[in-house]
């Protein structure tokens, strides 16, 4: 007797099943080094900067631009590890932040230069405009990643925005998954919902409140509308690089993890709602007291 073939799973559940695998091997990396912190976190960050300003230049130039490519990725990344060894080392925080941006300058500077001389390749003078913006959108992000992580309690500051920023994702997916409605913005991410918005708000003030919590925060309430405040950033960070994948026509920023393709498309969130995090930090609780001005209201 013959037996009818077992049917293929659909496409979006091998997606999923991709997202999971990839998220649980990558997630306890990265939480390890954020436990672990110091040079851990920061060689961490810095990886991270080097792969987010490759794929920047991916997007906006194409694959052929070698130059751009090793030119962003060694600046940005002295850059960023200036910082975390300057903030350990450095006896004068202005020197170190004047280096940076110097920098992260000269790193613009150059792709800016490399864009211009393989423009034609892609027919796309916007390229010359978009490419040196790369070296502030990988840097930046990862500067505020570790100033958060310095801070005396930086492992909570740092857990409280991964917490935030994954839990508007995963709800975000799963509701407007469940609920679907109308579109949040279908030109530019037509998959995404005004549903899965709301559905990543709530969830992200949720998990900020339970890390708080954790923490010792004496108010919830305020923590929770900063966590409301992060998650729109996150939304607007995501929809942000996905405008410019459209822009470019470039599908995804690499094929560095499998079901999600490359770094920026899993870290677009979390580079905007970082320097919103820090912003927020340092205006409320000054400086040296960001903690003071993120969990502790």
């Amino acid at each position: 007797m013959n037996q009818s073939p077992i049917p293929p799973a659909p496409a979006g559940s091998r997606e999923l099943r991709l997202r999971v695998i990839s998220a649980a091997v990558i997630a306890p990396i990265a939480l390890g080094l954020t436990w672990i912190g110091g040079y851990g976190f920061l060689a961490l960050v810095v990886h991270c900067a080097v792969v987010m300003a490759s794929e920047w230049a991916t997007i906006v130039v194409g694959r052929s631009t070698a130059p751009l490519r090793l030119a962003l990725l060694a600046l940005v990344g002295a850059g960023v590890a200036a910082v975390g060894i300057g903030t350990r080392v450095a006896t004068a925080p202005g020197l170190v932040t004047g280096g940076v941006i110097a920098v992260l300058g000269i790193a613009a500077a150059l792709a800016q230069r490399e864009a211009r001389e393989a423009r034609d390749a892609r027919a796309d003078p916007v390229a010359v405009k978009w490419a040196p913006w790369g070296a502030f959108y990988a840097g930046i992000p990862c500067v505020a990643l570790i100033s958060l992580r310095d801070a005396p309690i930086g492992l909570w500051l740092v857990l409280f925005l991964f917490a935030v920023v994954w839990s508007t994702d995963i709800a975000a997916y799963f509701t407007g998954r469940a609920i679907g409605g109308p579109k949040l913005w279908p030109a530019v991410s037509p998959k995404k919902t005004w549903s899965g918005a709301i559905g990543g708000l709530l969830a992200a003030g949720v998990a900020g409140a339970v890390v708080a919590h954790l923490a010792g925060a004496p108010r919830l309430a305020p923590v929770i509308g900063v966590g409301a405040v992060l998650s729109v950033a996150a939304q607007a960070g995501d929809f942000f690089e996905s405008a410019l994948k459209r822009r470019f026509g470039v599908k995804d920023s690499g094929r560095l993890i499998p079901g999600h393709g490359g770094l920026l498309d899993r870290v677009d969130g979390l580079v905007a709602a970082a320097v919103v995090a820090l912003l927020i930090a340092v205006l409320r609780g000054g400086a040296g007291n960001p903690q003071g001005g993120l969990l502790f209201w």
